[in-house]
């Protein structure tokens, strides 16, 4: 039994943490893209109270899948509005969670996927994501690749 709980947290740390980390500096994640030559994904997430939301990060961003091309091709960027006081992010985490809403996501749509070129031009947006795949979800992104 032993065996397995160390083998269940190693999976699931190398689960969470395959991808690299992710920000909500959009200074940063536009460098970072300019040097490795990948786009901006911004993911707007209620992550303790909007259950579609919930579903994305499970279903497609943590999967294997899309971390192995999330990797490759983007960088990670994720502006979260959590309401439970326990989960409350610092002001200064509010604030640069603010403003990214105000530049992407006027309307306050949860959850929102932001596709972003290097420079933060908006090359798509998802209103929710209907198909919880990671494989229909890369296809989605794989045309703005290399453009």
């Amino acid at each position: 039994m032993k065996n397995f709980i160390l083998i269940s947290f190693v999976a699931l740390s190398v689960n969470c943490f395959a991808i690299g980390p992710v920000t909500n500096n959009l200074k940063e994640a536009k460098q970072k893209a300019k040097t490795e030559h990948k786009l901006i994904l911004l993911k707007f997430s209620g992550s303790d109270w909007c259950i579609p939301c919930i579903n994305i990060q499970k279903k497609v961003i943590n999967t294997t899948e899309f971390q192995s091309f999330a990797d490759q091709h983007l960088v990670l960027m994720e502006a979260d509005f959590p309401r439970l006081k326990k989960n409350k992010l610092s002001p200064e985490n509010q604030k640069i969670n603010g403003q990214l809403a105000e530049l992407y996501n006027k309307d306050g749509i949860f959850p929102e996927m932001v596709l972003m070129d290097e420079n933060g031009k908006v090359l798509k947006h998802w209103e929710g994501l209907g198909v919880m795949d990671p494989i229909y979800f890369e296809q989605q992104i794989k045309p703005y690749l290399n453009n």
